[in-house]
Formats: C-alpha cells, structure tokens, sequence
C-alpha cells in the first residue's frame, strides 16, 4: 500500500431531484484521510453521513465538486468504472452482515475474489487466511445461520479484508450486536488498524467511536467537528 492520500474530497455537494424540487443533502464537504488513519463518523439522521459514505464507497457520485481515490478523480466515471474501483481498494462492512446464507464463511469470505477472477484455489487459500485472522478458521466450513452475529461480522470482516483493500468502509458495523459482542469487533478494528488498516466507521454509538483516533461530525449536510480523539476507549 503507497502512502499516497486514500481519500480527498472538496466543495463537494450532493443533490436529489424531488416532487417538490433539487434537494442538497450535501452542502460541500472537505476532507481527507490518509493511510492508517481510523476515523469515526458520527451525525444525526438526516445530517448527510450516509449519503457522503456512498459516495466514498463508489456507490453514488457527487452533484459537484471533487472526489479523489488514490489520487484518482471518480465523480465522472461510469457505473463499471466505479464497480471496477470497489472491487480493487474498498472493503465494506455493513450492520446486517450481507452473508450469503447457503453459503458457508469460506465461500462468503471469498466473494470479492471471485468478482476478480481469481481461481478458485487462490480464492480459498486467501479465504482462509483471511477467516484466520479473524479467529474463525474453525468455523470455516458453516454457514452463516450455524454460528453468532459475532462470528458473522467476523466473517464479514474477513471478506472485507479478502481483496487486500486500501479503505474499510464500516456502517453501524455492532448496530446488530450485544455490548461484549460490539467490543470485540472494536478491539479487532483497533488490532486490524495497528496493522496498517484504513478504517472509516459510521456509528451512532459513542462507545464505538472512542475507539477510534479521530471523530468527524456531521449536521445538516456540512462536517461541524473533525479532531483528533485524544483520549482513546482502550479494549
């Protein structure tokens, strides 16, 4: 992974066609986040977050303004295009873990290679040292109804990781799970983090967002905080 800028935004705005007219969601937003950065966004509903994450996981494109990946401008790309930048640098967490369910973890965690093209053999000898790094190599032949939630934002994680991303994208990644369960995802992010990791989480809770090194905030379309977390929750 260089150390080139993972992520920078600028002026950028976000726009709905409405019955009632152009609705801004977002109002331009600047940021940044640089390699090995673990940053926690937090914001009311409404406040914009979820469709700035959309946009930072190539899932939408800005109305305006400049979205650079890897250095990268992708507000004019196609759908493929986009598709293609997903699959090669963004690994996605979601709260409902999105498991194939007649599939078992080494199945789910190779997915991403399998988009690649990649053959089998390799999908599964990186599959499963993906599901070892996780601590569920045992489990790697169940489905994902035959163990916890835990487990399965483990294998969740683990199918993240598979593509060797440049960024983890994490929305409300424990919204689904109890506080012990939550807090051994946040000690992994932290672990997977330490090792070099690019990590964006969005959360609700603050609990989850201490964990991280830096809270952005946001209300009403615009980032209103973005500071170092100085005094870390340890796990």
């Amino acid at each position: 992974m260089s150390a080139e800028t993972v992520i920078e935004t600028n002026a950028l705005k976000k726009s709905y066609v409405t019955e009632a007219g152009d609705l801004e969601v977002l109002h331009g937003v600047d940021f940044k986040i640089e390699p090995a950065e673990f940053v926690a966004i937090m914001g009311p509903s409404g406040s914009g977050k979820s469709t700035f994450m959309n946009i930072l996981g190539c899932l939408d494109v800005p109305t305006s303004g400049e979205y650079r990946l890897l250095g990268e401008e992708i507000g004019s790309l196609s759908a493929d295009q986009l598709a293609n930048r997903r699959n090669r640098f963004l690994g996605f967490v979601f709260q409902g873990f999105n498991l194939l369910p007649r599939a078992d973890l080494l199945e789910n965690v190779g997915l991403p290679l399998l988009y690649a093209k990649q053959p089998g053999a390799v999908r599964r000898a990186r599959a499963m040292e993906m599901l070892g790094k996780v601590g569920l190599s045992p489990w790697a032949k169940h489905r994902p109804s035959q163990v916890s939630g835990g487990q399965q934002q483990r294998a969740a994680i683990a199918r993240a990781l598979a593509g060797s991303p440049n960024l983890v994208l994490a929305d409300e990644p424990t919204g689904n799970l109890d506080s012990q369960t939550s807090d051994e995802i946040m000690r992994l992010f932290c672990e997977l983090n330490d090792q070099g990791l690019t990590l964006i989480v969005v959360t609700h809770e603050p609990d989850v967002a201490a964990c991280a090194k830096r809270l952005v905030k946001f209300h009403d379309g615009l980032i209103v905080e973005d500071a170092p977390i100085e005094d870390r929750r340890r796990l």
